[in-house]
């Protein structure tokens, strides 16, 4: 008797064992040449038990897709006396320059809000480290103001329906990139979540360079600023000069 109650015991934990996820991008390496006008990242995997075999369980996917992150100062526009003028202003430490998400089911319906705070499921829950001190109210507002814009100019997005799950294993997701995304290196993060629970995470890395003639530009800039900027300066005053000079024989 004693036996047989181990031996359930062992294939209740063996059948309760998480499982791992396989994960693989379209593209690991994206080239910026002249005239990119974006892509589209494919993210697909499986999910598999640690034997190699089918999971076999209904498992909510969400993939985390970010870009490099840098500082950010937000200024907020006001009218004054019928001008525009810089209002209230507020800098963030840490906020990145792309950011998606794309999930089986809304997250709401998936993890508690703690949960998707943790592991920035979403949105609402991406942690952009603002500087100093704020009123948490203020806060949450100029926050706020940053993912509206970031959303508007395509670099901040979500899709509670972007992932689709096959046969309880295969699972798959589109991600745009728009023309003015950020070089660097970006980190896919793929989540099973079972039960409100995130059960297994992986994740894939894809760099974005500039090829061509705007990577010379871009190295150029780095590695010789001030030389960079004097000719940035003398190519302005010649095309005004140019500019000037066709004006005058029209």
């Amino acid at each position: 008797m004693r036996r047989l109650v181990a031996l359930v015991l062992l294939l209740f934990l063996t059948g309760a064992r998480d499982p791992i996820l396989v994960p693989e991008i379209s593209q690991h390496e994206i080239q910026v040449r002249q005239g990119f006008k974006g892509t589209e990242l494919l993210l697909f995997g499986a999910i598999l038990t640690p034997e190699g075999t089918r999971a076999g369980q209904d498992y909510d996917i969400v993939v985390v897709l970010k870009g490099p992150t840098r500082s950010i100062v937000l200024r907020e526009k006001q009218r004054i006396a019928g001008v525009w003028v810089n209002a209230e202003s507020a800098e963030f430490r840490s906020a990145p320059t792309f950011f998606a998400v794309a999930s089986s089911r809304p997250i709401d319906k998936v993890v508690d809000d703690k949960t998707a705070a943790i592991y920035e499921l979403g949105l609402p829950w991406l942690q952009l480290s603002p500087i100093g001190a704020y009123d948490p109210q203020e806060q949450t507002r100029m926050s706020a103001g940053l993912v509206d814009l970031m959303q508007r100019e395509g670099l901040y997005k979500q899709d509670f329906k972007g992932v689709s799950v096959s046969e309880q294993v295969l699972y798959q997701a589109r991600i745009a990139l728009p023309s003015s995304v950020q070089t660097g290196t970006y980190t896919a993060e793929t989540f099973a979540i079972n039960r409100g629970r995130v059960v297994a995470s992986a994740i894939s890395r894809v760099e974005v360079k500039k090829q061509g003639f705007e990577r010379a530009v871009a190295q150029f800039a780095q590695h010789s600023g001030f030389l960079y900027g004097l000719i940035a300066v003398a190519i302005s005053v010649a095309m005004g000069f140019m500019a000037g000079r066709l004006f005058a024989l029209v």
